[in-house]
């Protein structure tokens, strides 16, 4: 039995689904709960005393999966009384307490906007042997106040800004997460200097909207002021942002993105459709021109900036003719790589209960087509660097046929994967190091670097890699419980001993 013994902590394991914005909430969800006296689970471990699932609602069968899931974890939680499961994300800001009434073994359900909710409502449901189940409209605190346990040594999430004042026809996030609340730029910067003295090398600011970033207080150019001020910010080495709106994007963001040396010459814009009349339908303010025009101004102050995607094919009413000015614009855009999805309905927006639902068939018949047009685009991209050296920062989990190969794997600045022999250095480069090494092969997704690398540096996200240390940005957590016997007081430090 995994139940926790009388005073030995009790263990928890987070299973996240959706964005990255899912992914950097499943770290606060990890940090509210360590600090709270949890401790995460081994990988193998398969009835920790709590499972929270942090849910998606954007697709269609995003609910069948998740009561596919929590039905797998009924018998395991007959077994070990004292287990409890919680539900939060998107899906559970829509379905509320829908999912205690399918799935009365649940013990908390919690939303988008209370995260820093869950330790007090675990705690709760416990004492009171009932289901808690709470949902606020509003965000509660901003989430990056809270305690958060970060997955990477060397890259981490900055979140600046929550919800979106959006009104895409096929999007349900802006009625789940709420309206844009964006955070003050020196809190920010805060968060991304705690991180770089952690030993983090790369910081990826997130949002809904990123380029929209300043509209609560009132300035458009903010977002283009942040990049310019993480440049400031001694250490960090590479600062990436997902995902501007085409509508907001401006050109003094094209400029700080050229000026300023750790922003990283890639940019992810999602296109959604080539065809003004889809996009028009999407309710997406800009058309296929505009979003050209914005490619064109970045490539001119950035040739070498590596661009990416989102598509979505097949959405109602799509006609042949808008698929193909989709394929047009692909074409033209010359991407290095593209997220591609066939619409699928998301209850509760606008386009779900749209005329012209296409057959499946029709759907997957113009996927494969843009799927074909794409890879024959990032494959001509791709070729054109074999033979150019490139800065790789190393990684784990990039590579899946690393082990079989030998190789190790990296993103490159502009954000491309890279597999690359370690040759002689094998055993001494470690994740978040640094190395460069020249292009011997190119792939539609992915390069190969299979000589000799031409440089290694050690980094100390390397040292907190190899140390199996993981970054934490602390928040500020009040009255919420603690599990366990609390932690002994640090022992007192000189300031010398402190460095």
């Amino acid at each position: 039995m995994t139940t926790a013994a009388a005073g030995s902590p009790r263990t928890y394991q987070v299973r996240t689904y959706g964005c990255q914005m899912n992914v950097h909430d499943s770290e606060r969800i990890s940090g509210l709960l360590e600090q709270a006296g949890y401790v995460r689970a081994a990988e193998a471990d398969e009835q920790p005393d709590v499972v929270v699932f942090n849910t998606c609602a954007v697709r269609e069968n995003a609910d069948n999966r998740l009561y596919g899931n929590l039905g797998h974890l009924r018998p395991v939680k007959d077994k070990h009384p004292g287990m409890q499961i919680a539900v939060g994300g998107c899906l559970a800001q829509k379905d509320r307490g829908e999912i205690v009434r399918k799935a009365p073994w649940v013990d908390v359900v919690f939303g988008t906007h209370n995260i820093g909710s869950l330790p007090v409502l675990l705690e709760r449901a416990r004492h009171n042997a009932a289901a808690e189940v709470e949902i606020l409209e509003s965000l509660d605190v901003f989430p990056s106040t809270l305690p958060t346990r970060r997955e990477s040594t060397y890259a981490g999430w900055v979140s600046i800004s929550v919800g979106c004042n959006n009104t895409c026809t096929f999007c349900i996030v802006p009625s789940l997460r709420g309206k844009e609340k964006d955070r003050r730029p020196g809190d920010i910067l805060s968060e991304v200097r705690a991180l770089v003295d952690e030993g983090v090398l790369e910081v990826t600011l997130l949002g809904q909207n990123v380029n929209s970033y300043g509209v609560e207080f009132g300035d458009r150019y903010a977002f283009g002021k942040l990049l310019r001020a993480c440049g400031d910010v001694e250490g960090l080495e590479r600062v990436r942002f997902t995902s501007p709106h085409p509508k907001d994007f401006t050109d003094d963001v094209i400029a700080a993105m050229a000026e300023t040396p750790n922003v990283c010459h890639s940019l992810h814009m999602p296109l959604q459709s080539g065809s003004d009349d889809v996009l028009r339908a999407m309710r997406r303010s800009y058309r296929s021109e505009r979003y050209l025009g914005i490619i064109e101004k970045v490539r001119a102050a950035m040739p070498d900036a590596a661009i990416t995607t989102d598509i979505i094919v097949g959405f109602p009413g799509e006609t042949e003719a808008d698929f193909e000015r989709t394929l047009d614009v692909v074409r033209e855009a010359r991407f290095s790589s593209a997220f591609t999805f066939q619409y699928s309905k998301r209850p509760g927006t606008p386009a779900a209960t749209m005329d012209g639902q296409l057959p499946k068939q029709v759907v997957q018949e113009r996927y494969e087509r843009l799927i074909a047009c794409v890879e024959e685009i990032t494959w001509a991209e791709n070729k054109q660097l074999v033979g150019e050296t490139v800065e790789v920062l190393v990684a784990v989990g990039e590579g899946r046929k690393d082990e079989r190969t030998g190789r190790m794997s990296g993103r490159a600045r502009d954000g491309r994967l890279v597999h690359f022999d370690a040759g002689s250095l094998a055993g001494q480069i470690r994740p978040g190091d640094i190395v460069h090494t020249t292009i011997t092969y190119a792939a539609p997704h992915h390069l190969n670097a299979d000589g000799e690398p031409l440089s290694h540096r050690r980094t100390r996200a390397g040292d907190a890699a190899e140390a199996g240390r993981a970054p934490r940005t602390p928040g500020v957590l009040l009255g919420l419980p603690t599990i366990g016997a609390p932690a002994a007081p640090p022992a007192p430090t000189t300031g010398c001993a402190a460095h």
